[in-house]
């Protein structure tokens, strides 16, 4: 029974940090775009294709 003393303060402890954490991604809009980053794997980057083929060409040969 007096592991109840101990757990409930931790536990409120937890909800506080959770919910800190929380507001604190909404007050920094993390939560604005949720779409975009799920869309974005569906296209090709082009910087990414540009910067893979310059540095295969800068490579020596074996």
């Amino acid at each position: 029974m007096s592991i109840i003393y101990v757990l409930i303060p931790i536990a409120i402890l937890f909800v506080c940090i959770g919910l800190g954490i929380f507001f604190w991604a909404v007050r920094s809009r993390q939560f604005d775009d949720l779409n975009k980053e799920g869309m974005s794997i569906l296209f090709d980057d082009e910087k990414k294709t540009i910067k893979s083929k310059t540095d295969t060409d800068k490579q020596p040969p074996q």
